[in-house]
């Protein structure tokens, strides 16, 4: 059995906040282990920065739901740059008309909402145009069917999430800076093994343990050992 151990680190210490582990992958925990940090600080507005493999449009919804800024760099799992045909990085979204702009300059006004895995979106399409355009063969293989744009009905927060990565072109390299440090001194402690505990409780237990080693020995190095001490009899 595999287990899947989730940090929270924070980015001034490199102090784990909160950990958990899971049989899942990294897609869908962003919000469960942001709560237990909104918990362990006793603080709603938190910022949380996490790779792409945490990239999930409804788990980033709901952590927005609560109060928590997320940061985490999209995946694109369209496919077209393979396919050889325009991705959907080039229509050109205007937020005003609620229209996409082609590559050929035709708008694609909305004409429709469908539900596809799981997230409602509004469909956008130019039949008409999308017939007689004649860069048709980059932008689809189909002979028949025009291209269509989808876009969730919650693409804002998305929108102005990728905005901020934009903006700050740092955020990436402070979350590595920040996560990859505890992650990799356990993993030196443990000698790169497996746990020795079976069964979820177990191994969250001897997980808890690493988790309180790291921190002591991260609080003595920013507090000194008197300091500490001090801090823990008060």
């Amino acid at each position: 059995m595999c287990y899947n151990v989730q940090t929270a680190v924070d980015t001034k210490h490199h102090l784990i906040i909160s950990h958990d582990i899971d049989k899942s992958a990294d897609r869908g925990q962003l919000t469960s282990v942001a709560k237990l940090v909104q918990q362990a600080v006793k603080k709603k507005d938190i910022t949380v920065l996490a790779d792409k493999g945490y990239f999930c449009r409804l788990d980033i919804k709901a952590a927005y739901d609560i109060g928590i800024t997320v940061n985490v760099p999209q995946t694109d799992t369209s496919g077209s740059a393979k396919k050889g045909i325009f991705n959907k990085s080039l229509f050109f979204y205007d937020k005003d008309k609620d229209i996409y702009t082609c590559p050929a300059g035709e708008e694609l006004p909305h004409k429709l909402n469908v539900i596809e895995a799981g997230l409602e979106q509004k469909g956008y399409v130019n039949s008409y145009a999308c017939r007689d355009c004649n860069i048709r063969d980059k932008c689809t293989r189909s002979l028949k069917e025009p291209r269509k744009m989808r876009r969730w009905i919650h693409e804002p927060i998305i929108d102005a999430m990728q905005k901020r990565l934009d903006n700050n072109r740092d955020i990436p390299v402070l979350r590595k800076q920040t996560v990859e440090h505890p992650f990799g001194t356990i993993k030196m402690w443990m000698g790169a093994q497996h746990f020795l505990m079976t069964r979820k409780h177990n191994v969250l237990t001897e997980m808890s343990i690493h988790v309180l080693a790291y921190k002591l020995k991260r609080m003595m190095s920013i507090m000194g050992v008197t300091g500490l001490i001090a801090a823990m009899t008060v």
